[in-house]
C-alpha cells in the first residue's frame, strides 16, 4: 500500500519501463501464443493489461482515456504508454498523500487508494509474469526486469541458473 505520492510514483516510472521492454521484445506472431488452444493469448493478455489502467482508474475515479487497440506490438506499445503517463499524471494532479488511506468503492469492497495504486502495479506484474512464460513458448527473447534473464546473464559471461 502506498502512504505517498511520491512513491508510487517512481515505482509507476519503474515499472512502466519494465512492461514497455517486455511489450518490445514482443513480435506480432508472438501475440497469437497461448498456452493451450483455449487458454488466453499472449495478446489478449498484453492488451488486458493496457485496458485495465482506464478500468481500473475508473472505478478509482481517474479518468483515463480508452486505448484504440490493433497496431501490432506497436500500436500496444504506444497505447500502453500512453495510458500509462496519464494514469501517472492523473494520481499527481489529483490525489494527495492525505488522501491514499481513503476508502473508495472498488470492485464491491473498500480499498483505500494506496492500496489501489499497490493493486494497479501488482495486477501488471501478475500479467507481464505470464507473458514471459508465454515469449519462452514463442522462443523470444525474455529482458530482464528485476534481475538478468537467463540470455542476459550468458551475455554477462556467467553460467544461468537451471
Amino acid at each position: 500500500m502506498f502512504r505517498r505520492i511520491d512513491d508510487f510514483l517512481k515505482d509507476w516510472r519503474y515499472e512502466t519501463e519494465a512492461t514497455l521492454k517486455v511489450f518490445r521484445a514482443l513480435t506480432d506472431a508472438s501475440l497469437d501464443q497461448k498456452v493451450t488452444p483455449d487458454g488466453r493469448s499472449l495478446g489478449f493478455i498484453a492488451w488486458h493489461i493496457v485496458t485495465t489502467l482506464p478500468e481500473m482508474g475508473g472505478q478509482a475515479g481517474l479518468k483515463i482515456a480508452e486505448p484504440e487497440k490493433g497496431g501490432g506490438v506497436e500500436g500496444l506499445a504506444a497505447a500502453y504508454q500512453k495510458a500509462s503517463a496519464e494514469a501517472a499524471s492523473l494520481v499527481e494532479a489529483n490525489w494527495t498523500d492525505p488522501m491514499l488511506p481513503e476508502e473508495i468503492p472498488m470492485y464491491g469492497e473498500k480499498w483505500t487508494r494506496g492500496f489501489t495504486l499497490a493493486a494497479l502495479i501488482g495486477h501488471q506484474t501478475h500479467h507481464r509474469g505470464q507473458i514471459t512464460v508465454l515469449m519462452r513458448q514463442a522462443g523470444l527473447r525474455v529482458p530482464g526486469v528485476y534481475g538478468p534473464s537467463r540470455e542476459e546473464w550468458s551475455e554477462f559471461g556467467m553460467e544461468p541458473h537451471p
